[in-house]
Order: structure tokens, then C-alpha cells, then sequence
């Protein structure tokens, strides 16, 4: 997919929708590439992205506006949850329908 045809690049509504939450040790004090001032503590063994463990969650990372041109400060070091969630699903829509942004068609995987 193109950066031109990337709707990521325009959107960013998953990361001002859920929170970002993942196993502790992919913070950098565990040795994993995310870094810890950006996280917060959930328990013992979960964090999640700093403003996403909110009732208006938006995560500190998210740069520009969403539904416009948005960008991930930290992309190369974001979490599993990050590298995992996909455009093109329930998820990604419901997202999008928190900012009136249109579904996207929804992609079926063919087995």
C-alpha cells in the first residue's frame, strides 16, 4: 500500500480510541523498544500508552489532528498493540465512527 493511499496517514482514530495497552517488558526498562515515560502503569505485568487509559483516550505519540494528517512519534518503537491492530476491520471502523470518519470496507482473509 502507498503512503498515498495509506488511510492511516489521514486517520489515527485508533489511537485516540482504545487503549494501548501491552505486556510490561516492551518498555525499554524491560528491553523492549517503547519508551517507559511514555507508558503508564496498569499492573504488575501491563502498560499502556500514556493518555489512552482514559475516558477520552488519545495517545501521547499521536501527532496532528485526527481525521486529517496524523503521524506516530514514536513508530519504529511502538508497541505489539500498534504493530497488530489492522485498517480494514470492525475495529479500525469503530474508531473511525468516534470521529464521524467513513467505514472503510471491511477486508474478509481468504483461507
Amino acid at each position: 500500500m502507498s503512503e498515498k493511499s495509506n488511510p492511516c496517514l489521514r486517520c489515527g482514530a485508533c489511537c485516540a480510541a482504545f487503549r494501548a495497552s501491552f505486556y510490561w517488558a516492551e518498555a525499554d526498562d524491560g528491553g523492549g523498544p517503547v519508551p517507559l515515560h511514555l507508558t503508564e502503569k496498569i499492573n504488575d505485568f501491563r502498560r499502556c500508552m500514556r493518555g489512552t487509559w482514559s475516558d477520552t483516550p488519545r495517545c501521547v505519540a499521536l501527532q496532528g489532528e485526527v481525521g486529517r494528517e496524523v503521524g506516530c512519534a514514536i513508530y519504529p518503537q511502538r508497541s505489539s498493540t500498534c504493530r497488530e491492530f489492522e485498517a480494514y476491520t470492525e475495529a479500525c471502523n469503530r474508531a473511525r465512527g468516534k470521529y464521524g470518519l467513513a467505514e472503510l470496507p471491511v477486508l474478509v482473509a481468504v483461507a
